[in-house]
């Protein structure tokens, strides 16, 4: 076990079940927008790539998360399984936001994860194109929050 005391299930290593399940954990953390919340997904010494930027530590999330979501406005993301194997998941997503001029964006992009065994992550690679969009095309159409059960994901929408 960890030298954490923190304990994040379902652990590794990961069946599809549990993958699935880690991964709408995750979008359920994210579309929080609590960047507090949301970094105690993550390992104290957790290192990502975002982009072009590298983020390493609670502190470091906590602080990307704030300007991110700052800067990207009415936040809606979905995540979807794309593989796993032992303690690592392939994930691919898309969110829709807009900035404080009104301009609509989704963004799309995968992210390999690893995990210790606690079921924290400690690292995070991830790699995200915006597409502008039209509010006409937005498809992420539920109250700020948790995505509804019955909302469709990715596949269904045909993203």
């Amino acid at each position: 076990m960890s030298a954490q005391a923190e304990i994040r299930p379902p652990l590794p290593p990961f069946t599809h079940e549990s993958a699935i399940a880690k991964v709408r954990a995750a979008e359920d953390g994210w579309n929080s927008r609590e960047p507090e919340r949301v970094a105690l997904a993550y390992t104290v010494d957790s290192a990502w790539r975002n982009r072009a930027e590298f983020v390493n530590g609670r502190a470091d999330i906590v602080a990307f998360l704030q300007r991110k979501w700052q800067k990207e406005l009415d936040y809606r993301l979905i995540k979807e399984l794309w593989a796993h194997d032992g303690n690592r998941i392939a994930v691919r997503f898309a969110y829709e936001w807009h900035d404080d001029s009104g301009n609509w964006y989704r963004s799309y992009g995968n992210e390999n994860w690893e995990f210790d065994e606690a079921g924290l992550m400690r690292r995070r690679f991830a790699c995200i194109n915006d597409a502008p969009i039209k509010t006409a095309d937005r498809k992420f159409h539920w109250p700020l929050g948790r995505r509804p059960d019955a909302h469709p994901g990715l596949s269904e929408l045909g993203l």
